[in-house]
């Protein structure tokens, strides 16, 4: 038999020193950093010839940063660019038809097991939404296929559970370090959104491939992506409760965003549009709101310059927040593919220095800094939307220096991620999966507990009797101790319940009614596929201490028992193992 692995596979000597050598995990973490920076710089090579060809900019030039965009190009090319997206969607969905999986719910439910192939499409996807000008983020793009990378290096060396998981957080660090010119938000964005915690033993990994990451992509100094600061005035003791009142209109404006985005979906799926056309209307839309202002198209990199924020005047500041919103809601919501992490940077930005102008009206002579509620309003509304509190609070202070203005931060995202947990409960990534069914709202390890079923956990070994049979007859052949109870089934043998072998034999019992009439969970059943939460909570429901595991559908034929004894103490042996590994004492 052929037992061959279809991925490539690292020599087994090599697999075995990796697994054996915890500071083999950095090596791998350098090698991952290293190719996140690299698809950092290609993805941003990529999309900005695009626009250079797509849009006719000069070399260098950033679509977002444009005065204006020719009218014709600004129509024909999202909307052409949406239908062609369609297509391929559609012919993909013939080729692939399972659903590509994102690195959250990749560590959350199947241990850091990701499709390089899928990533590679959604990367591909991803630039040419932007390339086209949809209103969307490459983060996300940049994050899958860099754990994507990560993902397949550690599917070569057959690393444990833990450690493919600590990859794919790895290869995320990488890809927003480079993209954000921000080690220690990369970092943080890997433990907080990827991985699901910090322990002491995913530190150096994931460090060593944020600051690698950063390293490669910044060499590539003409594609920086990171978002620039300039100076920033005196932030006072006032700025803490003001930037609080911040954190609570930016969580109601990211879960406004969020929730717009599952509304066009929902609109679009309704109206029963040929999906192909989808894009198409999504991009004709953009490229009308282009029209009036060229900043809503692509990310907005090139608009976010915070010198030019400041001094914008404020009714152009509120249209290109109004028509950003719309055109970034749009673009997603008619299947675009990207993100909004620098969507929502760029939005946070514009509505703190909207906030300051509005606070200074209503509470003249405070004189609010609007460079310093520009930083906060961007940290503010990407915590809401993207979910990671200490991720925002890092890119503030390695975009300014500022220790203070960090402290500042930190108070608004806290608020604006603690009201976004109590009204919402998720982040955008989070959100998207709930919409398919899914139940995560982290990627801390719940893929364990899915694999951990009853079929997995069920003895096979039952003994079974006609449920027709005589009380006498079963004590005779089943004495007391020899069995705790038995599977009745009918003549067909389909299953009828459970007999309690002690019940059969209790003095009171009223054998007239035969087996009938000590029958236990008639009408409750395990199934093989249900996962241990699941058979713990209908134990619960039952108040039983042992079911029939049933095969699912009409048969209903019993294939096996489970006690809850033994489900308790297997989840509280794979929970243990599993906090282990986490923590590094393996």
């Amino acid at each position: 038999m052929n037992t061959k692995s279809p991925y490539l596979e690292a020599p087994r000597r090599l697999r075995a020193f990796v697994r054996a050598h915890e500071t083999s995990l950095v090596v791998l973490a350098a090698l991952v950093g290293t190719a996140g920076g690299l698809v950092v710089a290609a993805m941003g090579a990529a999309v900005e010839a695009l626009h250079v060809a797509l849009f006719d900019l000069d070399a260098g030039g950033r679509l977002s940063s444009q005065i204006k965009i020719e009218p014709l190009r600004a129509l024909l090319v999202p909307s052409l660019g949406g239908l062609l997206l369609g297509v391929a969607f559609l012919w993909l969905a013939r080729w692939r038809p399972e659903r590509e999986i994102d690195p959250i719910e990749a560590n959350a439910l199947h241990g850091g097991r990701m499709s390089f192939r899928g990533s590679l499409i959604v990367a591909l996807q991803t630039i040419w939404s932007s390339g086209v000008g949809a209103s969307v983020g490459l983060e996300a793009g940049f994050t899958q296929l860099s754990s994507g990378l990560a993902a397949s290096l550690g599917r070569a060396f057959h690393l444990r559970r833990a450690d493919h998981r600590l990859m794919v957080g790895c290869g995320a660090a990488a890809a927003i370090a480079g993209a954000f010119g921000a080690p220690l938000a990369g970092a943080f964005y890997a433990f907080e959104l990827i991985i699901g915690g910090y322990t002491p033993a995913s530190l150096t990994p994931v460090g060593v491939a944020a600051v690698v990451g950063y390293f490669v992509a910044h060499a590539f100094a003409v594609l920086s992506l990171g978002v620039s600061v300039g100076p920033v005035g005196e932030v006072l003791g006032r700025d803490l409760a003001v930037a609080g009142l911040l954190g609570v209109l930016a969580a109601l404006f990211g879960i406004g965003i969020m929730r717009g985005v599952a509304l066009s979906e929902t609109l679009l799926s309704k109206i029963g549009l040929w999906p192909p056309l989808r894009p198409a209307l999504g991009g004709l839309a953009v490229g009308l709101l282009a029209l009036m202002t060229p900043e809503v198209l692509s990310s907005g990199h090139g608009a976010l310059h915070f010198s030019g924020i400041v001094s914008m005047p404020l009714r152009f500041i509120a249209v290109v927040f109004v028509l950003k919103i719309i055109a970034s809601v749009i673009s997603l919501g008619t299947g675009f593919r990207g993100g909004l992490f620098f969507a929502t940077l760029f939005l946070g930005a514009l509505g703190g220095r909207l906030f300051a102008a509005g606070f200074d009206t209503i509470w003249p002579g405070l004189n609010l800094d609007p460079n310093v509620y520009a930083i906060v309003g961007m940290s503010a509304l990407s915590a809401s939307v993207i979910g990671g509190p200490l991720t925002m609070s890092f890119i503030a202070l390695e975009s300014t220096g500022d220790l203070w203005l960090t402290t500042v931060v930190l108070v608004a995202v806290i608020i604006s991620t603690q009201i976004t947990r109590e009204w919402f409960g998720y982040s955008f990534a989070t959100w998207r999966l709930h919409l398919r069914g899914e139940t995560i709202r982290s990627a801390a390890d719940v893929g364990w507990i899915r694999d951990l079923t009853v079929r997995r956990m069920m003895r096979p070994d039952m003994a079974t009797v006609n449920v027709d049979m005589p009380v006498a007859e079963f004590r005779a052949k089943f004495p007391p101790g020899s069995k705790t109870q038995v599977v009745a089934v009918d003549d067909a043998g389909h299953y009828a319940g459970l007999v309690l072998v002690a019940d059969a034999h209790a003095p009171d019992t009223d054998t007239t009614k035969g087996l009938r009439g000590i029958l236990r969970h008639q009408r409750v059943v395990l199934h093989p596929g249900m996962n241990i939460q699941e058979a713990i909570g209908v134990f619960d429901a039952a108040e039983a201490e042992s079911l029939a595991v049933v095969e699912a559908g009409d048969e209903h034929r019993p294939i096996g028992i489970l006690t809850e004894a033994h489900a308790m103490r297997r989840y509280a042996e794979e929970s243990e193992r599993r906090r282990r590994e986490v923590v590094g004492d393996v």
